[in-house]
């Protein structure tokens, strides 16, 4: 039997409308990483934030935080293979939302912790407001008063919330750059945008295979919902989109498996399994 890596998204893949794993997914997926299935998460959210809707379900493998920006340990989220912009790059990218009127949450490391800088005092669209009000408490944000103390430490991720009329021109600014790779979508459920911008190195796609060499795996298998798994789609041996899956997920798919709300990953996985007669 081949060696696989199974690797999904999180939300509106494994997750559902909650923000949460169905029970049913929870049971299945514990009872076959206890049979010794290869599985982690590839996701745009960061350790902090998949560790709380992850409760539960407890995969042994590094899971792909950040959109691929780095790999972090489940239990601790103590985080490795991190990409991080060079200096040059990073004040470049905030050239541009700065000239628009735009101003990101800015992901970085500094003195060995994980931060969330943004600009304080400022006018901020109501989507992220939301981000901030959800997160009241965290540590990892930090407002700032100035463009330069955004870049402190090192910076890895950049995210523009707003409407997608004000998001356009930064996108039409940065999409040429050589550095850059860039996912700009509507966010799950709601109306606002998201820009996000990490390194060209920083990808579910990179990430996921660097896993599967260090892993010694011989196939990579995928399941996504939205833009930012298309790259994860196109390296992978075989890629599932869930039914609620964007049609142009659904198109690069090998095929479609049930919802997000039904459970679909697990019933796949488990089916999977059973007709190879590994459970």
């Amino acid at each position: 039997m081949p060696k696989t890596l199974y690797v999904s998204d999180l939300d509106g893949t494994l997750l559902d409308r909650r923000d949460r794993l169905p029970g049913y997914t929870v049971r299945t997926l514990n009872a076959l990483l206890q049979k010794g299935m290869l599985f982690t998460f590839a996701t745009a959210r960061s350790w902090h934030s998949a560790h709380v809707v992850t409760e539960g379900l407890s995969p042994e493998l590094p899971w792909i935080v950040h959109n691929g920006s780095m790999l972090c340990d489940g239990r601790t989220g103590s985080c490795t293979d991190q990409v991080f912009f060079t200096d040059a790059d990073r004040r470049e990218i905030l050239y541009h939302c700065e000239e628009l009127g735009l101003w990101p949450l800015c992901y970085g490391m500094l003195n060995g912790g994980e931060k969330v800088f943004y600009r304080a005092g400022l006018p901020r669209h109501h989507g992220m407001e939301r981000y901030i009000d959800n997160r009241r408490g965290d540590p990892r944000l930090t407002p700032v008063n100035s463009r330069e103390e955004l870049l402190q430490g090192g910076t890895y991720y950049f995210t523009f919330i707003h409407d997608r009329e004000s998001l356009a021109p930064l996108w039409e600014r940065v999409r040429g750059l050589p550095y850059v790779n860039l996912t700009f979508q509507q966010e799950l459920y709601r109306e606002e945008y998201w820009l996000e911008i990490t390194s060209r190195e920083a990808t579910k796609a990179k990430a996921a295979l660097r896993l599967k060499e260090r892993l010694g795996c011989d196939r990579l298998i995928a399941f996504g919902d939205a833009m930012n798994d298309l790259p994860l789609f196109h390296v992978a041996d075989e890629s599932y989109a869930v039914e609620n899956a964007m049609p142009e997920v659904i198109a690069a798919a090998t095929g479609i498996i049930g919802s997000n709300e039904d459970g679909g990953v697990a019933r796949f996985l488990l089916e999977k399994f059973h007709r190879e007669g590994a459970i």
